[in-house]
């Protein structure tokens, strides 16, 4: 087992002391890197790429060896899980993800298969594989799927959607149907990131992107059960070390307290949120990660800096805090302004745990 040299990361999660805030960026392994295109262009399409593990890993370590990072994060695309239970997932030019065989019916469920990590998605583990051989201990990699709920309306709408009208209905209409394909997910879910952990992951984050077009109801049933059941299923030592677990649900300001009672270990937030507020709000029961708007970063990097510093200060003295983007980061960003903003959450933060 390689020695981890920098783990402000675990540490920050953990909330115990660090010497700077860590910071990684969703997406920062993405199309507003250069080098990612020339890899990308290689594997032929972004499905090849997710699939083939040497050029996933070449991905995953880019942004690690251009800024200076505090974590890897693997890649790969959260709709591996649903492909993986048979729907046939492919990619339209400029529309996005679709399945061939989208779930609408109970008999659509039931013919639904049991996805075997290492058989079906063995791709991804032998992506973590050579990911955390590549990093030789720099920083720690992370793991993640999407949650339940997210997978679902996918799955449901075949895609991408506006509104997620025929997920919606189906949970007023037929909600047993609905539950009966969240029950699969959640044991797939679980299997997938277990599996991960095992392969080399040493943190997990679960995207529940779609939690936040729920009402309050549908929100406890359709998507806080299922993940408080996968956090609960999961490995959380490994390696002689703590497994983290990060819950990021987008639009989900309301349910921080609810959401921080799932049993992991931080909550990702998006930029709706104040985090100081946040932070009064959940007390020490978990870690905040967040939460910069990605269009920050469309600023000049002195500007950069003054809302990095903003964020920072609003969070306060104290570890617990682990510097990230409200979302992932938009493919037109300049790698400039990421580096000007890494930089700035590492010198900014040093005060704050003197």
């Amino acid at each position: 087992m390689t020695e981890l040299r920098n783990d402000r990361l675990l540490r920050a999660l953990a909330r115990e002391p660090v010497d700077a805030t860590p910071i990684w960026i969703m997406r920062q392994a993405g199309r507003y890197l250069p080098e990612y295109g020339a890899t990308r262009e290689r594997a032929g399409s972004f499905l090849e790429l997710c699939r083939t593990p040497e050029l996933a890993c070449e991905v995953t370590l880019q942004p690690v060896e251009r800024f200076d990072l505090d974590a890897a994060i693997v890649f790969s695309d959260i709709l591996t899980v649903p492909d993986a239970m048979g729907l046939g997932l492919y990619f339209v030019e400029g529309e996005g993800p679709r399945f061939e065989r989208p779930v609408r019916t109970e008999a659509d469920v039931e013919a639904l298969r049991e996805p075997d990590p290492g058989r079906d998605l063995g791709y991804v583990l032998e992506t973590v594989r050579l990911a955390r051989a590549g990093l030789a201990g720099r920083v720690p990699l992370i793991g993640f799927s999407g949650s339940p709920w997210t997978l679902a309306a996918y799955m449901v709408e075949g895609g991408g959607s506006q509104h997620f009208a025929r997920v919606k209905a189906m949970a007023y209409d037929r909600p047993r149907v609905l539950e009966a394909l969240l029950e699969r997910l959640v044991a797939a879910v679980t299997a997938y990131l277990n599996a991960q952990v095992r392969a080399g992951a040493q943190a997990l984050m679960l995207f529940d992107t779609w939690g936040g077009i729920l009402d309050p109801h549908l929100f406890r049933r359709l998507s806080l059960e299922p993940l408080r059941r996968v956090v609960g299923g999961l490995v959380r030592e490994h390696e002689g070390r703590r497994v983290p677990v990060i819950v990021f649900v987008k639009g989900g300001g309301q349910w921080l307290e609810a959401l921080a009672e799932t049993g992991c270990d931080a909550l990702g937030l998006d930029w709706t949120v104040d985090i100081g507020e946040a932070r009064r709000r959940v007390g020490d029961r978990v870690a905040l990660q967040g939460n910069l708007d990605p269009c920050a970063l469309y600023a000049e990097p002195a500007r950069i800096r003054e809302e990095a510093r903003r964020v920072l200060e609003a969070y306060g003295p104290g570890s617990g805090h682990v510097f990230n983007l409200g979302h992932g980061i938009h493919p037109d960003t300049d790698p400039a302004h990421v580096a000007a903003l890494v930089e700035a959450v590492h010198e900014l933060s040093r005060p704050l745990h003197a």
